[in-house]
C-alpha cells in the first residue's frame, strides 16, 4: 500500500508522504475567503485528519479496521468487500464490468442501509419496491440488479456478515422471447453477401461452434489444428472440443493469419468488445436483418443441431453446457418448430 516515503517539515512538524488507497478530498472555500482541504478515508467514509501526517494516517488505518470488521454497518461495505474478493477476481471481464455498473446502481439506492435493516421485516418489500421502479424501464436490467444484489448478499451471509438474504429468490419480471428468434437460411445468405470477410469468418464460427462472443474474439489459432478447435470458456470454465465442420473448416483453412486470434478487424488487430457489436451492427443494417443478434448465433447453432438430429449429449459437447441445461435449452429453443414436426412425418413415412 505504501509506495515511498519521503519527509519534509509543514509548520515544523515531519510529513510523511505515503500512498494511501481510496483517500478522497474535498477542497472548499470558507466565508473568509481562505481555502480548506477535507479529507476523507474513501468516498463516503469517515473524515480523517491529514493524511500525509502521521495522525492522519492513524485516522485512515483505524477507518479502514472498522471498514473490515463490519462495524461500520452499511450495505455499501459489503458491496465493497465483495468487489474486493476472490469470487468478484474469477468473474470474466465483461461480467466483472457489468457487476460493477450495478453495484454502483445499489449502492446510490441502498448504500448507507444499516446491514441489521437486512433482516427487518419489510427489507424485501423495500427491494422488491426498487425492483419494480427499475423495470418501468427495463426489465431485463431490473432482474440483473436483483441478481447482482442477492449475489452479494448470499457472499456476505456465507461469511456471517449478515443474519439473512432478503433477496435470496431471484424475483424476475423479464421473460426472454429470444428462444423463438433464430437465424434462418435466408437471413444467412443476406449476412454473409453484406458483410466483411472478417465479420463473415466470425459468423461462421459462432454458427458451426454454439460459442459465446467474447470466447470467440480470444480464440487463438493454436487452438485450431485443422480439424478441431480446442477452448476454454471464460464464463462456466468449462473446456469444450468442437469438431470444425468443412464449411468453417475451409473458411479457416483458407484465412490469411495476421494475428495471434483467429478474429480480426480490417486493419488486422482485434476486436473490441465495443468495435465488433458497432460492425457487426452496420452489417446487418445492409443485410436488412433486424431483431437479430450475434447472440442468437448460439441459438440457431443449437436449433440447427437437433433439427439434424444431434442428441441432448452430442450438443452439449459441442455448446460446453451440462447436459440438464442443454435439456432445457432444447425445450425453449425447438418448442413448436415446424421442422420438427416435418422431420417427425419424413420418418414416419419412411418407416411405413
Amino acid at each position: 500500500m505504501i509506495s515511498r516515503r519521503k519527509q519534509n517539515l509543514k509548520n515544523g512538524r515531519p510529513v510523511v508522504r505515503v500512498k494511501l488507497k481510496g483517500i478522497n478530498s474535498i477542497k472548499k472555500r470558507l466565508a473568509d475567503g481562505s481555502r480548506v482541504t477535507y479529507w476523507y478515508a474513501w468516498k463516503g467514509g469517515p473524515r480523517i485528519r491529514d493524511p500525509r501526517t502521521p495522525e492522519g494516517q492513524v485516522d485512515y488505518y483505524e477507518a479502514c479496521a472498522t471498514r473490515v470488521s463490519g462495524r461500520l454497518g452499511v450495505l455499501e461495505t459489503l458491496i465493497d468487500g465483495y468487489l474486493d474478493s476472490a469470487d468478484f477476481a474469477q468473474r470474466a471481464p465483461r461480467t466483472k464490468k457489468d457487476y460493477r455498473l450495478k453495484c454502483k446502481l445499489i449502492v446510490e439506492r441502498f448504500g448507507d442501509m444499516p446491514l441489521a435493516a437486512l433482516s427487518a421485516r419489510g427489507a424485501r418489500g423495500e427491494f422488491m419496491r426498487w425492483h419494480d421502479e427499475l423495470a418501468k424501464s427495463s426489465p431485463r436490467q431490473a432482474d440483473y440488479a436483483w441478481s447482482v444484489l442477492s449475489l452479494v448478499l448470499s457472499w456476505a451471509l456465507i461469511r456471517g456478515q449478515i443474519e439473512r438474504n432478503p433477496c435470496e429468490r431471484v424475483r424476475r419480471v423479464y421473460r426472454s422471447g429470444r428462444a423463438a428468434i433464430i437465424w434462418t437460411d435466408e437471413d444467412e445468405a443476406a449476412f454473409l453477401t453484406a458483410a466483411s470477410p472478417e465479420l463473415q469468418l466470425a459468423f461462421m464460427l459462432a454458427v458451426w461452434t454454439g460459442q459465446r462472443q467474447g470466447d470467440l474474439l480470444q480464440l487463438p489459432w493454436s487452438a485450431y489444428d485443422g480439424e478441431r478447435i480446442r477452448l476454454r470458456q471464460s464464463k462456466t470454465k468449462a473446456r469444450v472440443v468442437v469438431p470444425a465442420g468443412r464449411p468453417l473448416r475451409d473458411m479457416l483453412d483458407a484465412t490469411v493469419r495476421r494475428s495471434p486470434l483467429v478474429l480480426v478487424n480490417s486493419g488486422g488487430r482485434p476486436w473490441t468488445a465495443d468495435g465488433f457489436h458497432s460492425s457487426w451492427r452496420k452489417a446487418c443494417l445492409r443485410a436488412g436483418i433486424a431483431g437479430k443478434t450475434f447472440h442468437d448465433l448460439r441459438g440457431t447453432a443449437v436449433t440447427r443441431l437437433a433439427l439434424a438430429g444431434a442428441t441432448e449429449s452430442e450438443i452439449a459437447v459441442v455448446t460446453g453446457h451440462t447436459l440438464s441445461f442443454t435439456k432445457s435449452m432444447l425445450d425453449a429453443y425447438t418448442e413448436r418448430n415446424p421442422q420438427l414436426g416435418e422431420n417427425a412425418i419424413r420418418k414416419l413415412e419412411s418407416r411405413t
